[in-house]
């Protein structure tokens, strides 16, 4: 019986080292915009997908795909293996920018069928339409600095989303999120009209649509973000919101200081 379990601890470690190369070959493909590539040292791809305990056969959610950073990195990685789901804008939407960002979405889907034939596309467009996985069926939900854009429906639009999460959401599934983190010490409006959000606040309201903190990392962090930048987080780099006023000192902080929580759905 000691044999049998040292085999099959060995398989699993096995598997595991195996995932651990697919997702680093997957960050390293010549495939990847190369402007994507350089975000790297600020976004910290693989550390953290690790952190959020992605794997190969996983069903994955994004949420707001936006230009498909992770789009990138996600869909050769779980292909023919996992499931990707991309939680995107509605392209019958009133908004035109959300038409436009969907299909500018679909444009980059269809140009790289070897990459992106089986991702599946679903509508999400808050608080009205969140239908975009069947109860219990993902893995994981992920999401990176969209949070911020919830909150313009104040607490009631956030909640609307991470309920839709938990409802996606398996048995021991996990909700990932990284954000733009506002430091405890700074007034939030409650739209946060500035990009940056109390990491308290979210975990609270992660918590009352039933989340369990499960760990929060450091790994996308910081220090020298003061979040108090003329035109919020929008003035740091790749954004640079106020061109060329204060640029080579925004050039020099960064990008944003950003908590990254993972959350259990128990």
């Amino acid at each position: 019986m000691k044999f049998i379990f040292t085999v099959i601890l060995s398989l699993g470690l096995l598997v595991n080292a195996q995932a651990d190369e697919a997702l680093k070959h997957a960050i390293a493909s010549p495939d990847r915009t190369p402007a994507f590539v350089l975000r790297d040292k600020w976004r910290h791809p693989y550390e953290t997908l690790t952190f959020f305990g992605i794997q190969q056969g996983s069903t994955v959610v994004e949420l707001s795909p936006g230009g498909g950073w992770y789009t990138e990195i996600l869909a050769p990685y779980l292909r023919g293996k996992g499931k990707l789901i991309l939680a995107a804008d509605d392209p019958d939407s009133p908004k035109a920018e959300a038409v436009k960002s969907i299909e500018r979405l679909q444009a980059k889907l269809k140009a790289s069928p070897q990459r992106f034939d089986m991702v599946l596309v679903r509508v999400f467009a808050p608080p009205a339409k969140l239908t975009y996985a069947e109860p219990g069926m993902a893995d994981l939900v992920l999401t990176f600095r969209n949070a911020h854009n919830w909150m313009s429906g104040g607490d009631s639009g956030l909640r609307a989303v991470f309920d839709s999460a938990f409802r996606s959401l398996k048995p021991g599934g996990v909700f990932g999120v990284v954000e733009h983190r506002l430091p405890a010490s700074r007034v939030q409006d409650a739209t946060s009209s500035t990009g940056y959000v109390h990491q308290d606040y979210l975990i609270k309201m992660a918590m009352a649509s039933g989340f369990k903190l499960a760990a929060a990392s450091e790994i996308n962090a910081n220090p020298q973000d003061t979040a108090d930048h003329l035109g919020g987080v929008w003035a740091l780099p790749p954004g640079f919101a106020n061109k060329d006023v204060d640029r080579l000192k925004y050039q020099s902080i960064g990008e944003s200081d950003r908590m990254t929580l993972k959350f259990v759905k128990n």
